[in-house]
């Protein structure tokens, strides 16, 4: 999430009661979570298997824990007792929740030729572009951005929280959600079939890049983001901060995992399960995803056991 300005560090170390070491007179200009942290970004962690890499991260600013960690230059640290309450503090100041009195907010800006059918909800500070058709019972929540020539089909969610929790087993409740402030975005000429649901980033966004189309009952996780002119269909389900690159075709109820790559014009056949990240312009299949090439002898090979096995015995 994007500060509406720059804000100084020591105005953040009040806010949160943190104790301010290190670059006192840096501004941040944002807070991310970890995957998509850039510079000047605060970033909270909160335990010791994460210290690390949190500090080494492209984040300016680090909400910690641990006073005792080694700084690196130029960077700061706001010490605090609990980091995740800390990131909470922050994003109701500067996002916080606003009931929605009405179907479609006044602060919503809606182009020119755009078509809303009946029940369709529309948040506050959401952008519809021109000449876009928005069929029944659509939602669209707060701050997401749809570009022009989009069409969301019916029972489609825009911008719904993300599944993202912050996890200590030492109280009483394990899980604790981690508030959604970024957005989804969706650039020109993007279709989204029905009962689609694409969730918000946690801190940052959720990108649909142009020309992509998107088959029925398709789930697409918060921060990740989908190339120009890839092609899923339906039920295809992709877990959170995921790079999709331009091309990429998946056919119908591919998995894949978080926080992985998938190369460019690359197409994985239906059923496949994606756990790692796949080389550009090639094609795969199966679960775990092999190149479908060698996946398909494999399976030759699989159906002549019976076969193999007969004449083993014959000879015995």
């Amino acid at each position: 999430m994007r500060f509406p300005s720059p804000v100084a560090l020591p105005w953040l170390a009040e806010l949160i009661k943190a104790e301010l070491i290190g670059n006192s007179a840096g501004m941040a200009t944002g807070i991310n979570e970890i995957h998509r942290v850039e510079a000047g970004d605060l970033v909270f962690v909160d335990h010791p298997k994460y210290y690390e890499k949190c500090l080494k991260s492209a984040a300016s600013f680090i909400i910690i824990n641990n006073p005792s960690v080694k700084i690196p230059e130029g960077k700061a640290l706001l010490v605090v007792e609990n980091p995740f309450e800390a990131y909470t503090t922050i994003v109701n100041h500067f996002r916080p929740f606003s009931p929605a009195t009405q179907p479609i907010s006044t602060t919503a800006i809606i182009g020119e030729g755009t078509y809303l059918a009946p029940n369709v909800f529309i948040g506050h500070y959401v952008t519809i572009g021109r000449n876009c058709r928005i069929q029944p019972n659509v939602s669209i929540m707060d701050h997401c951005i749809i570009g022009d020539n989009v069409v969301i089909q019916s029972g489609s969610v825009i911008g719904s929280d993300a599944f993202y929790y912050n996890t200590k087993k030492d109280r009483e409740v394990w899980y604790r959600r981690m508030l959604s402030c970024g957005r989804v975005l969706i650039e020109d000429d993007v279709e989204i079939g029905a009962c689609c649901t694409i969730d918000r980033g946690v801190s940052h966004d959720t990108s649909i890049g142009r020309g992509t189309k998107i088959d029925n009952h398709v789930h697409i996780g918060h921060d990740t983001i989908v190339g120009r002119n890839c092609l899923f269909a339906a039920q295809v389900a992709i877990a959170g901060a995921t790079n999709i690159e331009d091309g990429v075709i998946l056919w119908g109820q591919v998995g894949v995992n978080k926080t992985l790559t998938i190369g460019k014009n690359t197409v994985v056949y239906a059923q496949s399960g994606v756990g790692s990240s796949l080389e550009p312009n090639k094609v795969y299949f199966g679960s775990p995803v092999e190149e479908a090439s060698k996946k398909m002898k494999e399976l030759v090979w699989v159906k002549r056991i019976p076969e193999i096995w007969k004449k083993v015995m014959q000879q015995s």
